[in-house]
């Protein structure tokens, strides 16, 4: 019996060993499963958790269609805008998107308006200088186009003598200027693609040289052009920070990059812009008629004048107080008061209204260290332009009264403050109405100079428009008629307003 008893008792002690050997050998390979495998995801989350719930101020382009444009609707679409934005929904963040134009978002970016561009921006060594960039999110390259009518340009070898439109800042300007001399032709930059092609269809200049996608989506809007050269391929596009800031950002940008190229989301994207094959020339597509193109665009232009008349009447409420008072100071016998009127008045008559709006809306946030409305930059450009014209119609108004009223009234007892209000004042009001009125259509007009910063006035939605179909005449007819119905109108009740008052 103790025999038995004690030889069971081994394979059971055995068998308690291998068990506590093998829990043991689990419980260790268990643990380095959880120390090894999360470890990716773990540093993954942690991008995305570093901006999640931020928002983020993306400077972009006003015209780069398929990259950036507005359509019939007038919401920013394209393929860097539908990429940022998928992008902001997979890693948790949040995007505003600020429309400037590619030089003003560079500065925007610069002066810290903006915490990114995405325009189509090709990654180079130069700008890599001032810039930090993402992973490239497309690959680009150039092509030549000329109008359609044109059958005397068969390739570059043709253009000796011509000229050729570029963007500025353009790869397709960078490509043009390497083959100039080569080639013997000249280059043109402008602003705008839709300016470019309407260059070549006018005959201002024989060819085009601009990014192939671009090239393509133009022609497939019927923008009156054909491609007469293979693409060159050419740099990548990137979104660009400023060197060493928002580091966080651009590493939730790459993943997310990533992440929608992986789910097959990046290639919808660009199937849905540029096709499968990119550089093709595409089937052009039905065109609405005028009146159709009018019923389409009627809602962003009365918008567009909307803000017009808006951002108008705020500057020229500012520039009326600034007027009566600096004018009034220009002619006081306080010399401190009068040069400072004079000398503001210098200023702001002796430079252009656009340096002031740059200098407002990029200017002054870098010396202020706090952003600043667009709004309110467009106020300030207005009405301090305007502000020192009214100063000097104000002069002359109150010197043009006869100086026998003046002495008329003190004779009579009044202060010369009491004879300026009630004698001076209110004859020099009749005169200076007529001036003040052309004042006020010439600061209507001005506004459409708030374009370059991104402002959304009138001319502004109008080339949102026409970037988006290339239909620049007859938007821009459009336009024309609404301003000049807009100052017939704002005339007239102006006429009848100063007769009332001057009755």
């Amino acid at each position: 019996m103790p025999v038995t008893a004690v030889g069971s008792s081994r394979p059971k002690r055995v068998r308690g060993w291998i068990a506590v050997l093998i829990a043991s050998l689990t419980a260790l390979t268990a643990l380095i499963g959880l120390a090894a495998g999360p470890a990716a995801p773990a540093q993954a989350s942690s991008v995305s958790d570093a901006v999640r719930g931020k928002t983020f101020r993306i400077a972009t382009d006003t015209t780069f269609a398929p990259f950036e444009f507005r359509d019939t609707t007038g919401d920013l679409v394209g393929i860097d805008m539908d990429l940022i934005r998928e992008i902001a929904k997979t890693e948790g963040f949040e995007v505003t998107i600020q429309s400037l134009g590619f030089n003003a978002a560079l500065q925007a970016l610069t002066s810290k308006q903006a915490d990114a561009v995405m325009a189509g921006m090709t990654i180079t060594e130069q700008r890599k200088q001032a810039y930090d960039f993402s992973d490239p999110y497309f690959d680009s390259g150039v092509q030549m186009a000329i109008a359609e009518s044109n059958d005397q340009i068969k390739g570059y070898e043709d253009l000796k003598g011509a000229t050729v439109a570029v963007k500025t800042g353009s790869e397709g300007e960078a490509f043009a200027r390497r083959k100039a001399d080569q080639y013997g032709f000249r280059v043109k930059s402008v602003d705008q693609s839709s300016t470019m092609y309407e260059m070549v269809k006018s005959g201002n200049a024989q060819a085009v040289i601009d990014d192939y996608p671009v090239l393509a989506y133009g022609i497939k809007q019927g923008n009156g052009l054909k491609t007469v050269t293979d693409k060159v391929p050419g740099g990548s596009y990137g979104l660009a920070v400023n060197k060493g800031a928002n580091r966080e950002f651009l590493a939730a940008f790459n993943e997310g990059l990533a992440k929608l190229k992986t789910n097959g989301e990046y290639g919808k994207i660009l199937d849905r812009y540029v096709g499968k094959k990119a550089g093709q020339t595409a089937v052009k597509t039905e065109r609405p008629g005028f009146f159709g193109l009018v019923r389409q665009s009627f809602p962003a232009l009365m918008l567009g004048l909307k803000n017009t008349l808006l951002i108008t009447a705020i500057a020229f409420a500012i520039a009326l107080v600034i007027g009566l008072v600096l004018g009034l100071w220009r002619i006081s016998p306080n010399r401190i008061l009068s040069w400072i009127a004079r000398i503001y008045v210098a200023v702001f008559r002796g430079t252009p209204v656009l340096v002031w709006a740059f200098f407002f809306y990029l200017g002054v946030p870098q010396l202020i260290g706090h952003k600043v409305s667009i709004w309110v930059a467009g106020a300030l450009t207005l009405a301090l332009n305007s502000g020192a014209y009214l100063v000097e119609i104000v002069r002359g108004a109150i010197q043009s009264v006869d100086v026998g009223q003046m002495e008329g009234a003190r004779s009579l007892g009044l202060t010369r403050r009491m004879s300026l209000r009630r004698v001076i004042l209110p004859q020099a009001v009749k005169i200076a109405t007529p001036s003040i009125i052309n004042q006020l259509i010439i600061m209507l007009k001005d506004s459409s100079l708030l374009l370059a910063i991104g402002f959304g006035e009138l001319l502004y939605q109008a080339q949102q428009i026409y970037a988006a179909n290339f239909r620049v005449t007859e938007t821009l007819f459009m336009v024309g008629v609404i301003y000049f119905v807009a100052i017939s109108l704002l005339t007239w009740l102006a006429n009848k307003l100063d007769k009332r008052m001057n009755r």
